[in-house]
């Protein structure tokens, strides 16, 4: 049940090194390909970085112009901590073996909400699949740089597109986090 599959996704911070298998992977960029988006028009797009090395680098990048002065809250997860729950981490990826970065038309208005559920969609397959994820965002940050640049032209992102965040994928190293119950008040209803 798709009930089921909501409840048990949880936002992993703490990788193995194993890769997940190409096959899985394609299933999960269908359901990201297959995500709500405005109009229809199908303005963003997804590259797939199925390479641990690259997506470290990635993480790196996606980290060197981390601003902690602009957070709001100041922890996360004690079972899986987050950058900013230990000022110490270089990888915003943690260590994930593969990340999916989605683009956006930067003159759409649009271009975040449907990237977003394009990452949505994407966690909940690979919840399905067995397979750990999490949205990390950061995505103009990231690619902000002479090598960013370079990046998104070798791979054919058009100029005019920016990266609106990723979904990382893999393998939890250690147990799968407790849930965490919902606060009252958040969900109202006006009849």
């Amino acid at each position: 049940m798709l009930m089921d599959i909501i409840r048990k996704r949880h936002s992993i911070r703490k990788y193995t090194n194993e890769q997940i298998s190409r096959e899985d992977l394609d299933k999960i960029l269908e359901a990201g390909n297959f995500a709500p988006n405005a109009g229809g028009g199908q303005r963003s797009m997804i590259v797939a970085v199925h390479n641990s090395e690259l997506a470290r680098r990635l993480g790196i990048m996606n980290m060197s112009k981390f601003n902690r002065g602009k957070l709001i809250g100041s922890y996360v997860s004690k079972e899986q901590p987050s950058v900013i729950d230990d000022p110490t981490m270089k990888d915003g990826f943690y260590g994930a073996p593969t990340v999916v970065a989605i683009f956006g038309q930067a003159n759409f208005l649009f271009k975040t909400a449907d990237a977003f559920c394009i990452a949505e969609n994407m966690v909940l397959q690979a919840t399905e699949l067995g397979i750990s994820s999490c949205i990390v965002s950061r995505g103009e940050e990231t690619f902000d740089s002479v090598e960013g640049h370079a990046l998104m032209a070798e791979w054919g992102v058009p100029e005019d597109y920016e990266c609106q965040g990723f979904v990382i994928l893999g393998y939890i190293d250690g147990e799968e986090p407790a849930f965490k119950p919902r606060k009252p008040g958040r969900v109202k209803v006006i009849e």
